[in-house]
């Protein structure tokens, strides 16, 4: 029986970070759960390419947009299940009890959000973070998303957008994503970079602009502009 889960994961520039998130993946193989590895790229320029290929992936190229890689990737995966993964999250040690025990069911899920910060403001965020992914249904990418072939299919997949495209597809999936009891732990780099309170609360008027039917293109120029 084949390994039931192909991990896709889009990378810009992604060489810092990259091995630390295929380390953790190291679980899973382990575990017989990933297939296979698949790199979707927007264009690197550093050594991400190299740790691709060293890791044993397919590498996908295209123009950089994270809904476009990932609409890229996952039209060459060839699992029972898609596992969506940021180049600068890991999963941490334990994921596979959870993911094992999810495999029996249907439904889409995703992962707790932590924060890789011992900063007052991190694990603030992260509830919020949670709290938005169980009521309103809405994780974001840095989360994970683990989601059956057809289902991801059914629901379109990720438009080829170049900003919230996660909650894009969690919206097409109208409410079936549900937690899984592993924590997927994140950079906080942004956040430390900008801080806490002005990316959180851009993060949260960029959300509601799109809500409202503000086009992503232009949402992506003010979110450039801010930075």
């Amino acid at each position: 029986m084949r390994a039931p889960i192909s991990v896709i994961i889009p990378t810009l520039n992604a060489g810092d970070g990259l091995p630390r998130c295929l380390a953790a993946l190291g679980e899973g193989l382990e575990a017989g759960l990933i297939r296979e590895l698949i790199i979707t790229d927007g264009g690197s320029t550093d050594g991400t390419l190299a740790v691709a290929e060293q890791a044993g992936a397919m590498v996908v190229t295209g123009r950089p947009s994270r809904g476009g890689q990932l609409r890229r990737g996952a039209s060459f995966a060839a699992g029972e299940w898609l596992l969506f993964l940021h180049a600068d999250t890991l999963l941490m040690p334990g994921w596979t009890e959870a993911v094992l025990a999810h495999l029996t069911g249907e439904t889409p899920a995703y992962f707790r959000l932590r924060f890789a910060s011992r900063h007052p403001m991190a694990r603030l965020t992260a509830g919020w973070a949670n709290l938005r992914s169980r009521v309103f249904g809405l994780p974001y990418g840095d989360q994970g998303l683990l989601i059956r072939r057809k289902d991801y299919q059914g629901a379109g997949g990720f438009p080829d957008i170049p900003l919230m495209e996660d909650v894009a597809l969690a919206r097409a999936l109208r409410g079936r994503l549900t937690p899984l009891n592993a924590t997927a732990l994140t950079s906080a780099a942004r956040y430390e970079r900008d801080g806490w309170l002005r990316r959180g609360s851009r993060n949260l008027i960029t959300l509601l602009r799109y809500l409202g039917g503000t086009a992503p293109a232009k949402l992506v120029q003010g979110y450039t502009r801010s930075r």
